[in-house]
C-alpha cells in the first residue's frame, strides 16, 4: 500500500534544505563605500551610448552610487551644462580626452599647443585636473625614433601651459591587437617618453586593458612605472566588460596599485554586461 504521508515529507524536508543553502535573495547589495578604490564612470560606454543625452547620463551614474564621471571629447558635450550639473548633484569630472589627432608627424605641433589651450579653458569650467592625450598613430615613412621625438617635443611645448594652469596631460598608450597601427602600446615606451619630458603634469593614463592586451604581467609593469602614473583605467579582457567577465583578477591588481600608494580615481571603461546595476555589483566584488 501507498504511503501517502511520505511523499509531502520529503517535499517539505527538501524544501527547508534548500532554503538553508540557497541566499542570492538575502545576498548583500554592495556600495561604492564597501570597496577601497574609488571609480569614475565612463559617459560613453555606460548609460545607452549616443542615443542617451549626457545630462542624464549623469544623473543615471549618480543614482547607481558614482561620485565622479569621465568622458571621451570635451567639444561633444554642453561644458557648462555638464558643470552645472555636476555642481547639481555634487558629483565630479574626473578627466576627459583633450586631444586626438596624431602628433608623430612633427607637423602640427602649434595646432596641438592651440588645443590644448582650448581644453584648458574647459577644465577650468568643469574643474578637471586631468585629461587625455593620444595622438599616436603611426606616421609613414618616419622611422620610430623620429616619431618618438616628435610626440616628445609636442609634449614638452604644452608642459608649462599645464604646469601654469595645474592640469595634468595623460597619454593614454593602445595595444595592437584591436587598436590600430600606434607609435605607443602598453606602458614601457610611454613611461621612457613621460621620465624624458619629466614635468608633473605629463604622465600616463594607464589602462590595464590595454596593457593586458600589449604586454601582460600586469603588476610587474605597474610597479616599474608608478611614478609615471597619472591615472588609472579598466576593463577586463577578453571583451572588455566589467571586471569578473573575463581572465583579469582585478582584487589582486587594484590591490597592488594601491598598496603603490595610489589614490586616484579608476575610470571604469568598460562596456557592462547585463544591466548596469549587474554590471556594478560585479565590478564591486571584483575591486579592493
Amino acid at each position: 500500500m501507498r504511503k501517502v504521508g511520505t511523499p509531502l515529507y520529503f517535499s517539505a524536508l527538501a524544501a527547508v534544505l534548500f532554503a538553508s543553502f540557497s541566499f542570492p535573495a538575502s545576498a548583500k547589495e554592495l556600495k561604492m563605500s564597501d570597496v577601497k578604490t574609488k571609480f569614475a564612470a565612463n559617459l560613453v560606454l555606460w548609460y545607452g551610448g549616443k542615443k542617451v543625452p549626457v545630462l542624464e547620463k549623469i544623473e543615471k551614474a549618480h543614482a547607481d552610487g558614482f561620485d565622479a564621471i569621465e568622458f571621451w571629447g570635451y567639444r561633444k558635450v554642453d561644458v557648462p551644462a555638464v558643470a552645472a550639473k555636476c555642481k547639481e548633484l555634487d558629483m565630479k569630472v574626473i578627466q576627459f580626452s583633450a586631444w586626438g589627432k596624431s602628433l608623430t608627424s612633427g607637423k602640427n605641433i602649434d595646432e596641438f599647443e592651440e588645443g590644448i589651450k582650448d581644453a584648458l579653458q574647459a577644465a577650468e569650467v568643469l574643474g578637471v585636473k586631468k585629461m587625455t592625450v593620444v595622438g599616436h598613430s603611426w606616421a609613414e615613412g618616419l622611422s620610430k625614433e623620429d616619431q618618438v621625438a616628435n610626440y616628445t617635443a609636442a609634449l614638452k611645448r604644452v608642459a608649462p601651459l599645464c604646469e601654469e594652469a595645474g592640469v595634468m596631460i595623460i597619454i593614454e598608450p593602445f595595444n595592437p591587437v584591436n587598436h590600430g597601427h600606434n607609435l605607443l602600446n602598453g606602458s614601457q615606451l610611454a613611461v621612457e617618453i613621460c621620465r624624458e619630458v619629466n614635468s608633473p603634469m605629463i604622465k600616463i593614463n594607464w589602462d590595464f586593458y590595454h596593457m593586458q592586451l600589449t604586454e601582460g604581467a600586469l603588476i610587474t609593469y605597474l610597479e616599474r612605472g608608478i611614478d609615471q602614473v597619472g591615472y588609472l583605467q579598466l576593463a577586463d579582457t577578453p571583451g572588455r566588460h566589467q571586471p569578473g567577465t573575463g581572465e583579469l583578477n582585478y582584487k589582486a591588481i587594484l590591490k597592488a596599485a594601491y598598496d603603490l600608494g595610489y589614490r586616484g580615481y579608476v575610470g571604469v571603461e568598460c562596456r557592462p554586461k547585463g544591466t548596469e546595476k549587474e554590471a556594478i555589483q560585479q565590478l564591486l566584488e571584483n575591486a579592493y
